[in-house]
């Protein structure tokens, strides 16, 4: 059948290109041999190769990459031809892809292995000398995983491990998208690809989105592995095998252990019969285990006390040195509360057979249980993992909030106990963590907070945190009081963290004050809410206000805040302006101004406390009435980009007021970037801006963003005749090289767009997009 397939390969490419020359004909007939002839067709000539490249199949193609570059030859363009003939979508921000090869390959791989795309579609995409999986992995970067993990049981299968391997190197951004509850088998499989490619691979991000109803189990599961948490290396096995990669590193450690405790003249016989008793009691430690996941396993309690009282009698399977039955410890595994789900038999991709993981038939070694032991992470001592030499003073010290902390009194973050016999984090082994999590619209519980602020106390290799609609609400003092006990770590690289909801707990400006309180070492802070809380001007119980403590300096550069329609008060902002004199970017978003003399009174503050600020940006923020306070940011020479987004610039203004805009502009030889989106400039405005660029201009201008400001087509192509008579004045010396031109009217006229758009390009870089200008009739209307 291979070789039918193989005959039928070159007569559908003969139909395809319907080759009309010998020289033609013979470049088809090399394609059909090229795994005899590989080797000599690299050596051909520019000319011969040029014919060729476009009628090999996508892994000799890739293959034939360095030598298309030796003959001075690019397959971006028919990597870019594959795309739009297989894939047939358009990738977002394709304007800003710089290599096709990495990009289609890269989807390519996603798609095989979720059985989204079928190989023997297209020709170009089937050649039985390559596997689709190991061929394209050392080209994916980032890799999706959704539903029901179907994709992490068919990397972990024996016949992918070469794959596996590959991704280790390769993978960097792992993501995980509408998942669904699995089994015990499943998540094994997950077990082993996160040790893989977290523990001893390259993965640095690893994000979570949309899961509205979380399976508790498997979202705790990730976040701990994802913290570099897990047991002994040795209890990971792979194909009835222990992880190879963690017996290196134990052997490594026991020589170098064995050399110290030489160097020290320690008794060598007394070491290695404590050894031995050690691995003794790992043995027998994971026979026990064994026997309680091969036993029957009771269902989930529906006693919702347990949680209530298992600060006072911990609850758990007895102590392993107890020698407690399996039978009896299964009874109490699920002790806490675990959401009732209905079991789903994994289904196979479409169009794709499934294998799963072989399991050995011996002794199974996997002392996985992860209904004890992911929860006991939620009850660790943040203390004890931050600093496990630290005496019991300073653990209590660690716990207790200090005056001005979100977590002082808060009954979700006091100290629990850990259960009896359960390995918890203090035993489990630490291996690689990645530097950035994302949790987006996953709901976070209380129990699942506390086990993230237990995991982020020691997260020390975490530099990023994104918080998306998560519904924290209070629960946001536990996440803050665990990362207030990192920032304490002498070798804490946290330094950027977002938070975004749809309702805000407290004020927003108190909720930055509490931030930068605890967590003086931050570089960026992003917090945006969408509504106010309903009960406004609550606060939570036992938590003082923020307010009313002092901000240490901090060390914040980038700060961006949304407003969820709250008056914004200069002195609020004053205290965190005082204490941030790094800042150098602040965003405000959806404030309104209480009186006409705040907008004001705000750049006075900015002048006095941001004196290293380069990037100022309102949004949604109305400075109709505010002509002279937006004038005096134009001339501001420490500004180097000013947004005005949606701010109704011209709501209520005069002509004068443009051109004392562009004036202003015109005399600023600072401000490289100007951005007045959503303003609804129209075309005679758009046409005036172009005298910032005149020859008696000493601006240094360089971005321009004019998108949503109802521009139509002969308004464009007039601005582009009048920058042309600038430059040619100017002897075609100017700065300005970026234009973008998103959502405007450019579909009224598509032929005059076209030659605005062709004349403008040979200028500078102009961005703009395919937008349907009739949904926007109503702004149209209003404009006129």
């Amino acid at each position: 059948m291979a070789a039918r397939c193989g005959r039928a390969v070159p007569e559908a490419v003969m139909a395809a290109e319907r080759p009309r020359s010998l020289f033609a004909l013979s470049a088809a007939a090399v394609s059909r041999s090229m795994a005899a002839l590989e080797r000599d067709v690299w050596a051909l000539p520019r000319h011969l190769l040029r014919v060729l490249l476009p009628l090999l199949t996508v892994f000799h193609l890739e293959r034939a990459e360095d030598a298309a570059r030796r003959a001075g030859l690019s397959t971006q363009p028919i990597w870019r031809k594959l795309w739009d003939d297989v894939m047939k979508t358009r990738p977002p921000n394709s304007e800003s892809i710089t290599c096709w090869r990495k990009k289609f390959l890269e989807t390519f791989f996603s798609n095989v292995l979720h059985g989204v795309l079928d190989v023997s579609s297209d020709w170009r995409l089937n050649d039985r000398h390559f596997s689709p999986l190991l061929h394209s992995s050392p080209h994916v970067s980032q890799l999706t995983l959704c539903n029901m993990l179907q994709g992490a049981v068919e990397l972990t299968a024996e016949h992918n491990h070469r794959v596996l391997e590959n991704l280790a190197g390769s993978l960097r951004i792992l993501k995980f998208q509408h998942l669904l509850s699995c089994d015990q088998p499943v998540r094994r499989s997950l077990v082993l690809l996160l040790h893989r490619l977290i523990h001893h691979g390259s993965v640095s991000q690893v994000s979570m989105c949309s899961w509205p109803v979380p399976d508790t189990v498997l979202l705790v599961l990730i976040l701990t592995m994802s913290a570099g948490f897990w047991r002994s290396g040795n209890a990971l096995t792979y194909h009835g095998s222990p992880c190879g990669l963690c017996r290196e590193e134990d052997t490594a450690q026991s020589q170098e252990s064995a050399q110290e405790g030489a160097e020290r003249g320690c008794n060598a016989e007394e070491e290695q019969s404590s050894g031995e008793n050690q691995k003794r009691s790992l043995k027998e430690a994971g026979a026990h285990v064994n026997a309680v996941l091969s036993g029957p396993r009771s269902p989930p309690l529906q006693n919702t006390a347990c949680e209530q009282t298992s600060s006072e009698v911990p609850c758990g399977y007895t102590s392993i040195q107890g020698g407690s039955s399996p039978h009896s410890s299964s009874e109490q595994l699920p002790c806490h509360p675990i959401p009732r789900k209905t079991r789903r038999r994994l289904k196979p991709a479409v169009g794709r057979k499934r294998r799963c993981l072989r399991r050995s038939r011996g002794h199974y070694t996997d002392p996985e249980d992860l209904y004890d032991f992911v929860f006991t992470v939620a009850r660790e001592d943040n203390s004890g993992l931050l600093d496990k030499t630290s005496t019991t003073e300073g653990e209590n010290t660690e716990t207790s909030s200090s005056p001005g902390s979100p977590c002082t009194g808060r009954a979700g973050c006091k100290k629990r106990a850990g259960p009896a016999g359960i390995l918890s984090l203090k035993t489990a082994q630490r291996f690689r963590s990645v530097s950035t999590l994302e949790l987006f619209s996953i709901p976070l519980t209380g129990e699942t907070c506390r086990t993230l602020s237990n995991l982020l106390s020691s997260w020390v290799s975490l530099e990023n945190l994104v918080l998306s609609y998560n519904g924290l609400n209070a629960n946001i003092s536990c996440i803050l009081s665990g990362l207030r006990a990192l920032s304490r770590h002498p070798q804490c690289r946290f330094r950027a963290l977002r938070i975004s909801d749809m309702f805000s707990h407290m004020p927003c400006m108190e909720l930055v004050r509490c931030v930068l309180s605890a967590l003086p070492q931050l570089h960026m802070l992003s917090v945006s809410f969408d509504l106010k809380n309903q009960l406004e001007g609550s606060r939570p119980e036992g938590n003082p206000g923020c307010s009313e403590a002092e901000i240490p300096e901090s060390c914040l550069e980038v700060l961006e805040i949304r407003f969820p329609r709250e008056p914004l008060h200069a002195a609020f902002l004053l205290p965190v302006l005082k204490a941030s004199k790094s800042l150098q970017q602040l965003s405000l978003d959806s404030a309104t101004l209480p009186c006409p003399q705040e907008f004001g009174l705000l750049l006075e503050v900015l002048k006095e406390c941001t004196p290293n600020l380069k990037k100022l940006s309102f949004h949604d923020v109305n400075l109709a009435e505010h002509q002279k306070e937006v004038l005096l940011l134009l001339q501001d020479p420490g500004l180097q980009e000013i947004t005005f987004s949606f701010c109704r610039l011209f709501e209520s203004s005069t002509a004068e007021f443009l051109s004392e805009i562009i004036n202003t502009v015109k005399r600023n030889s600072s401000l490289k970037s100007l951005k007045l989106p959503g303003n609804r400039l129209g075309n005679h405005r758009l046409v005036a801006l172009a005298d910032i660029f005149s020859e008696d201009s000493s601006s240094s201008l360089c971005q321009l963003d004019v998108s949503s400001n109802c521009i139509k087509p002969d308004g464009l192509l007039e601005f582009t005749k009048k920058l042309e008579g600038h430059i040619q004045q100017r002897g075609g010396q100017l700065p300005f090289t970026h234009l973008r031109l998103f959502q405007n009217w450019l579909d009224q006229d598509a032929e005059t767009a076209q030659e605005a758009l062709r004349r403008l390009r040979a200028l500078c870089s102009v961005v703009n997009d395919a937008w349907d200008s009739s949904q926007a009739f109503a702004d149209y209307i209003s404009v006129m």
